[in-house]
């Protein structure tokens, strides 16, 4: 059992299990969830909102997402009653920073070496760095990113579209400087030398390291029409992306191609501040591949009642201009829409081009290939996140691609693990989730493939839980209103237990 309890100057989640009792803080450090409403299993809770763990007997963070752990608090049972001892500052903050290594050797290094390199700072890259050090690694790490930004929330660029860099950071500044973990910004590796074990820049400069992750993520792609590198033209990739977007939309004509999550968050944000959005997209539902044609469905109609209109079965012939801005979008269909601005989400290319002569192994969608370690083919060289296929144990091994937000995380730790020969493979259940109109759809498992679909409650009411099935077994499942059933399937997944289509009906 789990009881949410007030200490005076905050709270405590004090949970009882096999006649234990432990106490820990009661927010989800992730995005602030109680943690109380979630799922309490064999010695660990479980985020209702986005299925980070959390183990009840240290709080220390098991899945993602989010970086810090919980605080633990003293528990004694003094005649017939239950005392817990906590300070006021971990009653306040709800978040605890696991301890942390620092580099002991700075000053043996020159500039053009490292011990650890790692290309990308999304979530893989940091939860490396953070997990070698919190395992006691004390040698160099250097991060590096195209982007202009530290490590920052991704998934909020199109969820709230006018954060600032700062709002949506990782982590502050100052972090990095504490923990010695260097981040070089706006710094595109080209080429990789695995014989030489050397990265090469843009810029020429060349660093050798010993261990390296690649962490690259997808590159967006754009779309193949006339007018397509005009102004006003946007593939949503950076805070300032989001914000310029907001700006030019604002009582204004969007026209948003492909109905992708990203597409969908961005025309639900917009809605409410634009004059009008129109979404083109290819299926004659949203979502179709991902969520079955009634949930889609279900969500369309949601959309269609906040005033965004669907042009569904076609796609964008031209982009015309008028004075060099953007003045029209024309469909195949002949339609011509009116446009102010254009946000493209037509999906997502790995962005791993510059391994193609490295002797790394690449497939023929240019993923990079991983073990269960996140090893690739070359000693030393490991890859996490978006642009990795790797073996997914709750569909037997079979090596998948998950672009989300958990998972990333997840790869980043398994990866700095095995940088330290832990040996430790991935088992994680994928976790996601997406939020339109103050409303989120939850989703586990991986529903690649699924030929049926069980929903239980109402789509017209927006309160259903939905059980994706292949043959007879269920490989995924997606809720919306009807929490924490989705944490709870992550649990049963995660123990490796098999949910079979008449268990569900």
């Amino acid at each position: 059992r789990m009881r949410e309890v007030d200490l005076g100057c905050g709270k405590a989640l004090l949970i009882k299990e096999s006649g234990e009792f432990h106490a820990v803080g009661h927010k989800c450090p992730h995005y602030g969830a109680p943690l109380v409403k979630g799922v309490l299993s064999k010695g660990r809770v479980r985020c209702p909102w986005h299925g980070a763990c959390f183990n009840i007997g240290t709080g220390d963070i098991e899945d993602f997402p989010g970086l810090d752990s919980l605080p633990r608090f003293q528990v004694k049972i003094e005649k017939e009653k239950v005392c817990i001892r906590a300070s006021k500052q971990a009653l306040q903050t709800q978040r605890r920073t696991k301890m942390m290594a620092k580099c002991i050797s700075l000053s043996n290094y020159n500039l053009s070496s490292t011990n650890v390199l790692i290309i990308g700072a999304g979530a893989a890259g940091l939860v490396c760095a953070e997990t070698l050090r919190q395992e006691g690694f004390s040698d160099r790490i250097v991060m590096c990113t195209m982007d202009r930004h530290l490590p920052y929330d991704r998934p909020k660029l199109s969820k709230s579209m006018d954060s600032h860099p700062e709002q949506i950071a990782l982590r502050p500044k100052e972090f990095f400087c504490t923990y010695d973990i260097e981040v070089l910004t706006e710094m595109q590796v080209v080429a990789v030398d695995v014989k030489s074990k050397t990265a090469v820049f843009k810029d020429g400069f060349k660093m050798e390291y010993n261990k390296l992750l690649i962490a690259t993520g997808n590159t967006p792609k754009s779309l193949s029409c006339k007018g397509k590198e005009m102004e006003n033209v946007f593939n949503i990739r950076t805070p300032e992306d989001a914000n310029r977007v907001v700006k030019l939309a604002t009582s204004k004509n969007v026209v948003i191609v492909g109905a992708s999550f990203l597409g969908m968050e961005v025309a639900a944000y917009l809605a409410e501040r634009a004059h009008s959005v129109s979404l083109v997209e290819l299926e004659h539902v949203p979502f179709k591949k991902f969520f079955g044609e009634r949930v889609g469905r279900a969500v369309m109609k949601m959309f269609e009642n906040n005033r965004v209109k669907f042009y569904m079965q076609t796609e964008v012939s031209e982009l015309r201009e008028q004075e060099g801005k953007l003045k029209e979008v024309v469909l195949k269909s002949g339609k011509v829409l009116r446009a102010d601005v254009c946000v493209v989400g037509v999906g997502a290319v790995p962005a791993t081009g510059f391994l193609k002569q490295s002797g790394i192994n690449i497939d023929s969608k240019g993923f990079i290939v991983v073990n269960k370690m996140m090893q690739t083919n070359i000693p030393g060289v490991f890859a996490a996140g978006d642009a990795v296929t790797f073996p997914l144990a709750l569909r037997n091994n079979k090596k998948v691609n998950v672009p989300h937000w958990q998972m990333a995380h997840m790869h980043g730790r398994i990866a700095a693990l095995n940088m330290l020969a832990h040996g430790t493979e991935i088992s994680t259940v994928p976790y996601l989730w997406t939020a339109m109109f103050g409303k989120s759809i939850r989703y586990v498992g991986h529903g690649e493939g699924f030929d049926d679909v069980v929903i239980q409650g109402d789509l017209d009411e927006l309160k259903f839980v939905a059980f994706y099935t292949k043959s007879d077994e269920v490989v995924a499942v997606a809720s919306m209103n009807y929490d924490p059933i989705v944490s709870k399937v992550a649990e049963v997944l995660a123990a490796g237990r098999t949910i079979r289509k008449r268990d569900v009906e």
